[in-house]
């Protein structure tokens, strides 16, 4: 269908669309032409991809002057994957209306390990492995010692996308992961280097948000670097500090070079080869890259003299027997006053490592991983004075008699990251399913969005019912607040709900736990009382574990064990893989259940150091970020459940706390438009008989397109009414 909104002309593939999807693109509208960002909560399985990519095509289309590129961020490929078809279907309806005039690039970008087609390379084991292998075969320095040695082996892709030059482009589509990889094998061209050359002619560009936001934040943050970390960076730098010593005069003469280099400044690093540069350091904002790296970490030996001192001083740091916990101004002054190193020689370290290491052509980046992190880290510490945290244990607190010291660099402050993302794009849209409440972002943030808007869902049946369950069949409280969650009854209470679900529920029942070590324990005490026993007469049971192949397996038999007709059983936690990446539509699951509030470990000490920050630079209660968090994570699990308006499925929340209406009220606005008051305070049997009559009444027909004078589909028509003002006519 096609319709206006204002004075773009919005095209859209499908014959309706549902009017929360239409006031959602209204909103979008009006945060372009304000060339601001924007919030937006809309009910999941109500089209936001869809509608989004719609508009903001559509709006490129109409203003051809004023270029438009999107950058569409996900959080898993599988998402990135899903985006792109959606894209596929809008882009040939596009077309054929509006002819080669409409034609677009849009790309999926992803690492080596999703894009590369060489057998050799992507045979490795992890991403790490497999980016060493393509440098060992694609650097500059290699290639070039291979047209002396024809023996040196190099990649074949690669050599055949640098002699097409110019000609190595991809031509107008909508090209997916796996299309990039068919085109790459067809051509015999890299897709990875070939798709980070297109990214710059893209229309549209659809990747990881980590991408977006910094790599090598998101790879030092909240890490451990435990003692084995440190083991053998003694041994790296003396290798190193032998292989300086034992230069030949080439080798000397490119240090030199490399000297005169770093006394003009990072920024002037000259143009280095496509397979010589790594991904830039966000982290490090603009004026810094101007300046000259210190003189006295210009010289390689030099610089590695001080990276040997700052391992000494962190592998003392450790021996403590105290928890330690110091902001990056003290720990910079105690690095200064106990190892010599100072604030800008720290925050220069991951740039001078960077360039030593092209500086003495080294490709096995994988062995050298340790001691990237230790320069991740100095140069964060030595950037930022606050947002951040130093924090060293040192014992697990499970085990507290083994020593096992861990020191963490634990960011507080969210809006650090996003900052130059708000400063470099005309236009962020923040869209979710679960952002509420959705007035705390802009604080958390730090930024002011020009439209803030939370849609609801409009339905033409209650297909939606959410359920607070406060108490089991024997009346006793159920909850997994820590002095209840190990109590027998309580054990018992939630075994026997799962049991009474799955004898009256049929197909997918989806259950999550609060964590790992909860699951474990409560799945265990429940094969102890039989309860599994009794489950799997009725549902095979499957369980995520922290194991990515075996989740992975556990699911595909699930979803197995539902086309077959009798339906299973999946354990989950909040927080993990399957609750933010996995849907579970249709007979996959009609039935969600939250056992518990999924709050964070409050003894952390990285929760309570963040908390501490945020109640002091943003003024936001301990309690009311631990119940937001909570909360949007619960709306998270449960939404699995709806991804279509034909879906239909029950949401139970199993703990008394979710009757309070300090923490109801957290929840998403499309969740709490169906939450009755009288299921707000259920034992386990009433459960049983509101899910019984809910279930009979979703196996009526209905009508699809509303009735009652409910529009839930406008057509084309519709919207016609709309624009000329007969709002009265079409009521939603």
């Amino acid at each position: 269908m096609k319709f206006q909104i204002e004075d773009v002309t919005v095209y859209f593939p499908y014959d309706h669309i549902y009017p929360e999807q239409y006031s959602y693109m209204v909103e979008l509208k009006r945060a372009l032409d304000a060339k601001g960002h924007c919030l937006l909560e809309m009910p999941t399985g109500t089209g936001k991809t869809i509608a989004l990519l719609s508009l903001i095509t559509s709006y490129a289309l109409s203003k051809p002057s004023n270029s438009v590129k999107l950058l569409y961020c996900t959080r898993t490929v599988h998402e990135m994957e899903k985006t792109l078809a959606e894209l596929r279907l809008l882009h040939q309806y596009q077309l054929q209306h509006l002819g080669p005039s409409a034609r677009i690039l849009a790309l999926g970008l992803s690492s080596r390990k999703n894009l590369c087609i060489n057998p050799s390379v992507v045979s490795a084991e992890n991403r790490d492995s497999v980016d060493a292998a393509c440098r060992k075969l694609t650097a500059s320095w290699v290639r070039a010692l291979a047209i002396e040695n024809p023996n040196i082996p190099t990649c074949q892709f690669f050599e055949n996308y640098e002699k097409a030059s110019s000609d190595a482009v991809l031509p107008p589509g909508v090209y997916t992961l796996q299309d990039l990889r068919a085109f790459g094998k067809e051509k015999g061209w890299c897709p990875y280097f070939l798709a980070r050359h297109m990214v710059q002619f893209a229309n549209v560009v659809v990747y990881s948000y980590q991408y977006l936001l910094d790599p090598k934040v998101a790879g030092i943050i909240s890490k451990e670097m435990q003692r084995e970390l440190l083991k053998g960076l003694r041994e790296i730098l003396i290798r190193w500090l032998r292989r300086l010593k034992g230069l030949r005069p080439p080798d000397a003469s490119r240090l030199r070079a490399e000297y005169n280099r770093l006394v003009d400044g990072l920024a002037q690093r000259g143009n280095l080869s496509i397979t010589d540069t790594w991904l830039s350091n966000p982290a490090l904002p603009d004026d810094i890259l101007k300046e000259a790296v210190p003189g006295n970490i210009r010289r390689a030996e030099h610089f590695l003299s001080v990276l040997r001192r700052l391992v000494q001083y962190l592998k003392g740091r450790l021996e403590t027997e105290n928890v330690e916990k110091e902001g990056p101004v003290a720990f910079v002054a105690s690095v200064n006053a106990q190892a010599g190193i100072d604030q800008k020689m720290l925050k220069f370290c991951y740039d001078r490592l960077h360039s030593l290491m092209l500086t003495l052509e080294i490709t096995d980046t994988d062995e050298f991983l340790h001691i990237q992190t230790i320069c991740d880290f100095a140069t964060l510490v030595g950037t930022y004075t606050r947002g951040f945290s130093i924090i060293i244990e040192p014992f697990d607190e499970r085990m507290p008699n083994i020593p096992d010291p861990v020191l963490q660099l634990s960011c507080h402050d969210a809006s650090l990251a996003i900052k130059p993302v708000f400063e470099r794009f005309q236009s962020v849209v923040i869209t979710s399913g679960t952002l509420s409440p959705i007035d705390l972002y802009p604080r958390l943030l730090n930024f002011n969005p020009v439209v803030s808007r939370s849609f609801t869902m409009s339905l033409t049946r209650d297909c939606i019912c959410p359920m607070v369950l406060t108490r089991g069949s024997d009346q006793l409280p159920v909850s997994t607040k820590f002095d209840l969650r190990s109590d027998e009854g309580v054990v018992r209470n939630y075994g026997r709900l799962l049991l009474e679900m799955v004898s009256v529920v049929p197909d997918g029942i989806v259950c999550f736990f609060v964590s790992y070590s909860y699951m474990d324990s409560i799945v265990n005490r429940w094969n102890e009382l039989n309860i599994l026993k009794e489950i799997m007469q009725h549902k095979l049971i499957f369980i995520e574990t922290q194991d990515v192949v075996e989740t992975t397996l556990a699911l595909d038999n699930y979803r197995k064990a539902c086309d077959c007709g009798k339906g299973a059983v999946f354990f989950s936690v909040a927080r993990g893989k399957v609750a933010e990446g996995i849907d579970f539509d249709r007979h996959y699951g009609r039935l969600v259940i939250m056992f518990g509030v999924p709050f964070q470990y409050t003894l952390s000490r990285i929760l309570l150091a963040r908390l501490e920050y945020l109640r002091e630079t943003f003024q936001i209660k301990e309690g009311d970020f631990l119940t937001f968090d909570a909360l949007r994570q619960a709306a998270q699990c449960v939404g699995r459940v709806i991804r279509s308006k034909a879906d239909y499925g029950m949401m139970i929340f199993a703990d008394k706390r979710y009757s309070r209406h300090d923490k109801r009220s957290k929840l998403p606005g499309w969740i709490l438009s169906h939450l009755r008051d009288a299921h707000l305070n259920l034992s386990t049997d009433m459960a049983v008989h509101i899910a019984r009559e809910f279930l009979r009444k979703m196996a009526q027909p209905y009508d699809k397109s509303g009735g009652s004078g409910v529009k839930t589909l406008l057509s084309q028509e519709d919207l016609e009414k709309m624009s000329n003002g007969n709002n009265g006519e079409v009521l939603f």
